[in-house]
């Protein structure tokens, strides 16, 4: 059978008694053999006991005293409570800079704590503010945590909710699957599109998963609201100047084929007032079709496509100027090859009519930067002057332009899965164009 190891206490006691006891043996052995009377032996022998004894058990008090002050500090430590201090804070001694770590220590801690809370606060405030529905579901996939948007898109609060399974609140399709991804759905608390995200953590080291839906709906309706708004704005300024001059020549032929009598020369103004409204009927017929154009561009056809051999065959198509082309590496993209040269042809096209403006050159060049062709249309233009309206459909600068290249070329650019960028150059003077394609 194991023994069982003695208290530190008694460890503390029973050294304390063995340092004493040679002391204590050669006293009682002087003692005894001083030739006093037994009577005195007796009660000095009792004394020195008495005191040996005193003297071991004051030192086990000196000993454990401390060490029970500390395991008191500490367990307020562990409770929580960081306002208890210990005296005797030194630097001199071992048992002073215990103390006055321990007290460090729970002024660290304190401090820590109070972050914490005002994080934990923050966090609380942050989550119930944003319109972004969050939820935390464990290993169980039962419900752990909703925010207020949570509350709403399930139109329950959350105490009634917590401890319910994904299943019984409609949301286990959402833990499954891509993420993030879009998802069209109906809840208690509406419906509509969604962008599902996901994440993982651990409470308690417990796994457990966060579940974020992002309604999309609204900005949707914004931005198409905005869109219709920017096109109708559009439309209804280039149907204005139209339709303004036909009708004031209309009105002014009603009013001389009422006169009596006419002029001599009456069917000369009848014909060059036809003439004209023919004209911006005619205008406004090319404006719609542009715009019927832009509105039904049809899906690429990919194929490869030698970026080399294409930015050559569209820069040759340039006639009022010579375009340079800067070599790049030997690249190949999968693309529609028309589309392609429709968007090139009108970056060029408008790259030279800015350098012909200044008397300048245009450059094409390309690289490979991450993954992505990177084709840039330089001119030596006089530069932009502003560039929020550059692809508003049918917004031009240009007395004979359509407004539609540019948005064109935009659409052909993101239905390839790439970007089209116009910016002032910061080399020198005039625009560059910037095109970037998957590889």
């Amino acid at each position: 059978m194991k023994l069982r190891r003695p208290r530190y206490e008694t460890r503390v006691l029973l050294l304390a008694l063995g340092a004493g006891l040679p002391g204590a043996a050669l006293a009682l052995a002087l003692l005894w053999s001083g030739g006093l009377s037994p009577r005195t032996q007796w009660t000095l022998s009792a004394l020195l006991l008495a005191g040996w004894l005193l003297a071991a058990l004051l030192l086990r008090r000196h000993v454990a005293r401390p060490l029970q002050t500390l395991a008191n500090l500490l367990a307020a430590l562990r409770e929580g409570d960081f306002s208890i201090r210990a005296r005797g804070e030194s630097a001199d001694d071992a048992l002073g800079l215990a103390l006055a770590e321990v007290n460090a220590l729970s002024r660290t801690l304190r401090e820590e704590r109070i972050g914490a809370l005002e994080a934990t606060a923050l966090l609380r405030q942050v989550m119930g503010e944003i319109e972004v529905a969050v939820f935390a579901f464990d290993e169980e996939d039962r419900l752990r945590l909703a925010n207020r948007a949570g509350e709403r898109l399930l139109a329950q609060a959350a105490p009634r909710l917590l401890g319910l399974g994904a299943a019984e609140l409609g949301l286990a399709g959402c833990l499954e699957g891509e993420a993030p991804r879009t998802l069209q759905a109906s809840f208690a608390g509406g419906d509509g599109r969604w962008e599902i995200r996901r994440g993982e953590f651990r409470l308690g080291g417990r796994p457990h998963r966060l579940l974020v839906l992002a309604d999309l709906s609204r900005a949707l309706r914004e931005e198409e609201r905005a869109a219709w708004q920017r096109l109708v704005r559009v439309l209804s300024h280039e149907i204005n100047n139209s339709l303004a001059p036909v009708q004031s020549i209309a009105g002014s032929l009603r009013a001389l084929l009422q006169r009596q009598p006419r002029p001599a020369d009456w069917e000369d103004d009848v014909a060059l007032g036809l003439e004209v409204i023919g004209g911006r009927s005619a205008a406004l017929a090319r404006f719609m079709a542009a715009y019927a154009k832009l509105a039904r561009l049809p899906a690429p056809q990919r194929a490869p496509l030698a970026v080399d051999a294409w930015v050559r065959r569209v820069a040759a198509l340039e006639a009022r100027l010579p375009v340079r082309v800067r070599p790049g590496p030997d690249l190949v993209v999968v693309a529609d090859g028309d589309q392609l040269d429709q968007l090139l042809i009108n970056l060029v096209r408008n790259a030279a009519d800015a350098a012909l403006a200044t008397g300048g050159g245009v450059e094409v060049g390309w690289a490979a930067e991450d993954g992505q062709l990177a084709l840039r249309v330089d001119d030596e233009g006089p530069g932009l002057a502003a560039t929020a309206n550059l692809f508003v459909p049918f917004f031009t600068t240009k007395p004979s332009g359509s407004g539609i290249g540019l948005a064109l070329s935009r659409q052909i650019a993101e239905a390839h899965g790439g970007t089209l960028t116009l910016q002032n150059r910061t080399d020198a003077a005039g625009c560059r164009a910037e095109l970037r394609l998957p590889l």
